[in-house]
């Protein structure tokens, strides 16, 4: 599992290691084209700031080598908002005094409605708290068969499950599972998550082990930025644990996601730092660049301008017209949200404005019948 591997990558030793890096090692990861993760670290280093004209270009070629020019986008839908967790940081807090929801299945029906007459979506991430008792797997089993009757694709935001439980749900229709580590600073981690079944590190980054051995198809994987004073580290981390997994479980497909702190509906909390635009495009070249065929994803967490950029110069999936509270489609627009959206132009208009910019939207991008297909083609 990862975090046996983690306990011999000290985060001190690394966040020095980013620090130390030089010209001469920026410069030398530039020309390589299989880059190590000490590359990777040299790239999200400060020494790396005077080369962010030439990384951008560097992204580009390789997203376009690729991916084309082509622009995968996706909805999520909040299914509930009931969380058992005490994350600092978050609108769904347990202690927080707002109104709790969990949608029925002709709630979820209505909303995968609402969601099609947008745009034609054929990709959707199921979101939800982290409520074993009330949201559970058999929960989980309603709602994605009855999302996969509308969308080709369905992706699940939820609590960590066991390995057998994943697999389960393959066959109710589910497609990929994203989870956010938050931070991979194993003592800090306790800090930002001090009860729930979320406080417990070890079950949390072994979650993706435990997809890798359910064979789902797609894993998505991400680092809360301004969690961490020490950012870079973070993303560093993630990089060990991106290579760590592709070399256990090669057939499955990887995303990345560097959400930044955005406000949520939990005062007090202040992150640890601000993220600039400049920082959040570096980090982005320098995952494009140390691997070319990951899938990277930015959400409406971002601004429209930062978006719109980003979509040249390495950005292969985005979210578009997004409602981040549980039946925000159709059932209760009004709902308290788990944090504040920055983009909050329609699909329609994200649409538009990619093709100005020379993407090509893709709506529907796999399916389990063209993939069935296909290997039984490359096996005759």
């Amino acid at each position: 599992m990862f975090s046996d591997e983690l306990l011999n990558i000290n985060w001190d030793e690394t966040t020095e290691q980013i620090a130390s890096k030089t010209d001469a090692d920026v410069r030398r990861a530039l020309a390589k084209n299989t880059l190590s993760v000490s590359d990777f670290m040299s790239l999200v280093s400060p020494a790396a700031t005077p080369y962010l004209e030439q990384m951008a270009r560097l992204s580009r070629r390789y997203t376009e080598e690729r991916f084309g020019r082509t622009m995968s986008m996706f909805i999520p839908l909040y299914i509930t908002n009931s969380c058992t967790n005490s994350c600092v940081y978050c609108g769904f807090h347990r202690t927080n005094p707002m109104a709790r929801t969990i949608l029925t299945q002709s709630q979820i029906e209505d909303e995968c409605l609402a969601i099609k007459r947008l745009a034609p979506f054929e990709n959707i991430l199921l979101v939800t708290g982290e409520n074993p008792a009330k949201a559970g797997v058999p929960y989980l089993k309603m709602a994605v068969s009855t999302a996969k009757r509308h969308f080709a694709n369905v992706k699940i935001e939820v609590m960590p499950l066991k390995a057998e439980e994943y697999e389960e749900l393959t066959h109710y229709g589910l497609n990929g599972v994203i989870c956010f580590q938050e931070t991979y600073h194993r003592e800090n981690y306790k800090l930002y998550h001090p009860a729930g079944m979320k406080s417990n590190f070890e079950w949390r980054v072994n979650g993706f082990d435990r997809m890798g051995q359910a064979g789902v198809h797609s894993i998505g994987m991400g680092a809360l930025l301004g969690l961490e004073k020490e950012w870079r580290t973070d993303v560093t981390m993630m990089a060990y644990h991106l290579r760590y997994l592709q070399r256990r479980y090669w057939r499955t497909k990887y995303s990345v996601n560097f959400p930044r702190m955005r406000p949520a509906q939990n005062e007090g909390f202040k992150p640890n730092c601000l993220v600039t635009d400049r920082e959040l495009a570096q980090v982005t070249f320098a995952m494009r660049i140390f691997d070319h065929d990951v899938d990277i994803s930015y959400s409406t967490r971002e601004p429209q301008f930062i978006r719109d950029n980003m979509s040249t110069l390495g950005v292969t999936t985005m979210s578009a017209e997004s409602k981040v509270n549980p039946g925000g489609y159709h059932t209760y627009p009004q709902a308290l949200e788990q944090f504040d959206v920055s983009d909050s132009r329609t699909a329609k208009e994200i649409t538009r404005r990619l093709k100005e910019l020379g993407r090509e939207p893709v709506w529907k991008d796999w399916d389990a019948t063209f993939d069935h297909t296909l290997c039984l083609r490359q096996s005759s």
